[in-house]
């Protein structure tokens, strides 16, 4: 008899949480569809931009350039850009002496 009960309250349950998805999907669907026929207003809808604090100069402009440009380099050059960064460091110079 319990188990009876179990299943008849778990199918009621079932019932209902189906019902309410397939209530809600109709709705949601009913909205998006009114929401595109309808102009939205231009003030309302409009997103804020809020620039990042490093777009920005003293002044507190925006910075119409670009701020990052990569290119690609070939791998010589690239490795002979690291060599000259490494023979110029001022540990290089200290470290030869002192194996000598």
């Amino acid at each position: 008899m319990l188990q009876v009960l179990y299943i008849s309250a778990f199918s009621i349950l079932a019932f209902l949480a189906v019902s309410n998805l397939l209530r809600n999907m109709f709705i949601l669907g009913v909205d998006s569809q009114r929401q595109n026929r309808s102009s939205p207003s231009p003030v309302r809808n409009r997103p804020v931009i809020v620039p990042h604090p490093e777009c920005l100069t003293e002044e507190g402009e925006i910075i119409n350039e670009p701020l990052l440009v990569v290119r690609s380099l070939s791998i010589e050059d690239a490795r002979e850009r690291l060599d000259a960064l490494y023979r110029a460091s001022p540990n290089v110079h200290s470290q030869e002496s002192e194996e000598d």
